[in-house]
């Protein structure tokens, strides 16, 4: 009896240092994209660089560039990651519908924008300086942290079907935004999409492709959810 008792203890001490590592690795997550956050609005204010397309301010108005910085995939996946990350430094065992579709948005978003950052973006974007910064921040650590901290920390399991079929909704949506937004404005957030230089069609076969590639990490992300071990703070709350 007392060596039960004394294995349960010794659990439960291993799982609460557990819940407490992942507070800080989500913590952590989220003062580096605050960081990269505020670094970049500064640039953009003062008319230094974009951290996602190394432009700068020059003939671009205050407005514009901030609905522009807005625009991009990049930067609407980092607010997912931001928002969750808090969410996740202070309640690890945070549930619900809503609360489910949010988090594997954060986590396709981010891990889809590391991807094509390095595979597509990087070699064309030439950054110095703090936008340097911020786009380590928004393209490396963001990404790459998000995905190892839910691999260890979770919540687990929290990705049922109907949730990744629901985390497609805002990635659909970003792209009817980006193609109305730019036939009206002209400007589109990323070279494989600008219609104005590659034409609709490439435009609307690198998006497929892309999307295809996201639908494809969604399934890989949800079987692993549902095999991995539960994790403890998850044990704690509604399934």
């Amino acid at each position: 009896m007392v060596e039960i008792v004394t294995a349960e203890n010794s659990r439960s001490k291993t799982e609460s240092s557990r819940i407490r590592a992942g507070r800080i690795w989500f913590g952590g997550i989220a003062v580096v994209v605050a960081f990269a956050l505020i670094v970049q609005l500064i640039l953009i204010f003062t008319g230094g660089q974009d951290a996602n397309s190394g432009s700068t301010g020059t003939g671009v108005s205050l407005p514009t560039r901030l609905v522009e910085l807005f625009s991009f995939f990049t930067i609407q996946s980092n607010l997912f990651v931001l928002g969750t990350s808090i969410v996740l430094a202070l309640s690890p065992a945070r549930n619900g519908r809503v609360w489910r579709v949010l988090r594997m948005d954060a986590l396709l978003g981010i891990i889809i924008t590391g991807l094509v950052y390095e595979t597509i973006l990087a070699p064309l974007v030439h950054l110095t300086g703090w936008a340097l910064v911020a786009t380590i921040g928004f393209h490396y650590i963001s990404p790459w942290a998000t995905l190892i901290g839910w691999l260890l920390f979770g919540p687990r399991p929290r990705i049922p079907w109907t949730t990744t079929a629901w985390a497609f909704v805002w990635p659909i949506l970003w792209l009817v935004y980006t193609f109305v937004h730019g036939a009206v404005s002209g400007w589109y957030p990323y070279p494989f999409l600008d219609v104005n230089t590659i034409g609709l069609g490439d435009s609307l076969r690198n998006s497929a492709v892309i999307l295809l590639i996201g639908i494809l990490i969604a399934v890989l992300l949800t079987i692993i959810d549902h095999r991995l071990r539960p994790t403890p703070a998850a044990r704690d709350s509604a399934a």
